[in-house]
């Protein structure tokens, strides 16, 4: 990462009169467990379809060092567990990386097991948002195993990041369907749905319109790598998202530092989307900062 690249990335916010961004999708992991998502993306593994050349991949302490030459004012360390008896351990370093680094939320996740509700109960004091990845932990947001869990968030209002969409690989639980019946079942619940809901825009955009705690991230949606991956986001949807935009329930997402391009792509991707300066400093730190604040 060069001087130029966060120089360009500070005058772009700079220009929107924002004092800084704020990320609500980016990932830091323990060494083992990043070793092996690293290794994923670089064999364009079977949940990624695609060749996936790692932009940035360094320590942690770089990687953050980093997030801070760009003017990240929060950001996120998400997690997510693929099998039993995983979460709570992740919950553990998490909560230890927020202690080290000021301007990293406390991030949690959570597996359908017996123990899901005891655990995320004893973290909902400290735990500032939540991670699910349907795709990648294969299992259904509907498990029984997650009810009271569920209930138990939605009670708190902590806003989970959920990775829901088809995107980039389908699996058997992946898709808006289950979400709108987890809704139904948890109106109440703070939703972040990751990528924009890629690619089944038009329905998870409909649930954010529909459920007052449903909000929407950019993650890599609109870059240049997404819409070659057959991710275009239609057009006739573009004055919908400004709308939810404005009133607060876009984010900004990055995926960092699991991207294939400059961090700086994102920002100019929905700048191209002449939705306005107002819905840029919405999206890129306002909107997240309501969402957050205590």
């Amino acid at each position: 990462m060069s001087g130029s690249d966060a120089l360009a990335v500070r005058e772009w916010w700079t220009r929107l009169g924002l004092p800084g961004l704020i990320d609500i999708h980016t990932h830091f992991l323990p060494p083992q467990v990043m070793a092996k998502v690293r290794a994923q993306f670089d064999a364009a593994g079977p949940l990624i379809g695609r060749p996936w050349p790692l932009h940035y991949r360094d320590t942690d302490e770089a990687l953050v060092e980093t997030l801070r030459s760009f003017g990240i004012e929060r950001f996120t360390a998400l997690s997510y567990a693929h099998k039993p008896d995983m979460a709570d351990w992740l919950n553990e370093w998490a909560a230890g990386f927020a202690a080290r680094v000021p301007e990293a939320l406390v991030c949690g996740t959570f597996f359908p097991e017996q123990s899901a509700a005891t655990y995320v109960e004893g973290r909902l004091d400290t735990v500032e948002v939540f991670k699910i990845h349907v795709q990648v932990g294969n299992f259904s947001v509907l498990d029984p195993l997650l009810d009271d869990t569920w209930g138990l968030v939605a009670e708190a209002g902590t806003p989970v990041v959920l990775h829901a969409g088809s995107g980039p690989v389908p699996t058997a639980y992946t898709g808006p369907e289950p979400v709108a019946d987890l809704l139904a079942r948890h109106p109440r619940l703070q939703l972040v749905i990751a990528h924009m809901g890629a690619p089944e825009y038009a329905a998870f955009l409909e649930l954010a319109e529909s459920y007052e705690r449903v909000h929407l991230d950019t993650t890599m949606a609109f870059t240049d790598f997404f819409s070659e991956m057959g991710g275009v986001f239609p057009a006739d949807l573009l004055p919908r998202i400004r709308d939810l935009g404005l009133a607060g329930k876009v984010l900004l997402g990055s995926d960092f530092p699991n991207i294939p391009y400059p961090y700086l792509h994102q920002l100019e991707s929905l700048e191209r989307l002449d939705l306005g300066d107002d819905w840029l400093r919405a999206v890129c730190h306002d909107n997240a900062e309501s969402l957050l604040r205590p």
